[in-house]
């Protein structure tokens, strides 16, 4: 199989996956057999300094789910592994062999180096930044030792850069889902959700349904319309540039022989302060439609504007918090950072992680992502 061939395989699958986290397996083992390695790992972190949090790992060994190595290395050794700060310090898109992130006295005397990557067939692996952002949010992309080969060769790693904006990019429309709390709804059923603006449209770019969040944002037309025959276009020239440039790469002309792609950005409001944040995601055909419009990109709109507002003496009561913890946990999930949480209390921002830590414990959560999952899903139970 060409490289080209190869590639095709790997971003339908991730596309599949993005929407659909059933598919994750699948498209971790394909990427195993093109890339020739043991297994693959992703890792969200979060924060900076002494302040880092793992808010998610994925182990996947040709697509088997492997959690006893994450929970392993995150009990014993991340502690004390030599290489995480130097991990910090990559710059996204840096691919780094495992052995480079250790001095030569440490490949010998590291308990990280010797003993966790050993089990994790990781001693020859990679280590990867998707992402990172000045407020401390990281994206990790790891590969276990190449197979058969002995060592890493020129195609492989070209491939596993080809790749790499892809995966960044299926991470951040789960991260996406994951905010609105529809990481299990199918494709029809995100219409039906509320958090969160949902469009699907044709291969011409056309609008072919809308759920109502999505439905309001183009009626305001505030940054983001589709007034023009259905198409849909920013409010602005340069943002409307970039996003026909994100539907073009989504939507590719029928017999390109570029795979569809899907990609972010933010789209200015002229009467607002705060930015839409808009995602593009291609959607696998399934089966011929023999020229019939169906739905070939789907774009999800986050609107800081429209924050779900969350009743923090309720939610105390469904979660077993004090009325401070239960206060600051309803204010994080409404989508507020610390700084406003802190500002709208009256607390202290340190004094805000601290009680932020305290109801990670008492839900058996790590980090914010987690935590206004659980807030989110506990808050649409009905009232007794």
């Amino acid at each position: 199989m060409s490289p080209l061939d190869a590639f095709d395989r790997v971003l339908a699958a991730l596309h599949r996956a993005a929407l659909d986290d059933a598919h994750w397996p699948a498209a971790a083992a394909l990427v195993d057999e093109e890339c020739g390695t043991a297994g693959n790992v992703l890792v969200v972190s979060e924060g900076a300094g002494d302040d880092v949090r793992i808010n998610f790992t994925r182990y996947l060994y040709r697509g088997e789910p492997r959690p006893e190595l994450a929970r392993e290395y995150f009990d014993i050794y991340y502690p004390h592994d030599e290489a995480v700060p130097r991990v910090r310090e990559l710059p996204a898109g840096t691919l780094a062999h495992t052995p480079s992130l250790y001095t030569e006295e440490e490949l010998k005397t590291s308990q990280a180096y010797n003993e966790a990557w050993l089990h994790c067939v990781c001693q020859n692996g990679l280590c990867i930044p998707l992402l990172v952002e000045p407020g401390g949010l990281r994206i990790i992309w790891g590969f276990a030792d190449p197979i058969a080969t002995g060592d890493w060769q020129s195609a492989q790693l070209e491939l596993i850069e080809s790749l790499l904006p892809h995966v960044r990019q299926a991470v951040r429309v789960r991260q996406a889902l994951a905010g609105a709390d529809a990481l299990s709804a199918s494709l029809a059923n995100l219409l039906d959700r509320s958090r969160i603006g949902v469009l699907h449209l044709d291969r011409g770019g056309r609008v072919l349904a809308a759920n109502d969040p999505a439905r309001d944002i183009l009626r305001r037309g505030e940054g983001l319309s589709d007034r023009a025959g259905g198409a849909l276009h920013a409010s602005l020239p340069a943002d409307d540039g970039r996003l026909q440039g994100l539907l073009k790469r989504a939507l590719p002309e029928f017999g390109s022989a570029t795979p569809p792609a899907g990609g972010s950005m933010t789209i200015q409001r002229p009467l607002l302060r705060s930015q839409l944040e808009l995602y593009v995601h291609p959607v696998d055909a399934g089966q011929a439609d023999f020229g019939g419009r169906r739905v070939s990109a789907l774009v999800l709109l986050v609107d800081p504007e429209s924050r779900p507002r969350i009743d923090p003496v309720r939610l105390s009561a469904l979660l077993g918090l004090s009325p401070s913890e239960g206060r600051v946990s309803a204010l994080l999930a409404e989508g507020r950072p610390v700084r406003e949480i802190a500002t709208a209390t009256g607390y202290r921002e340190s004094y805000v992680r601290w009680l932020l830590k305290q109801v990670y414990k008492k839900q058996g959560v790590s980090g914010q992502v987690a935590l206004v999952q659980r807030v989110l899903t506990a808050y649409a139970l009905p009232r007794l």
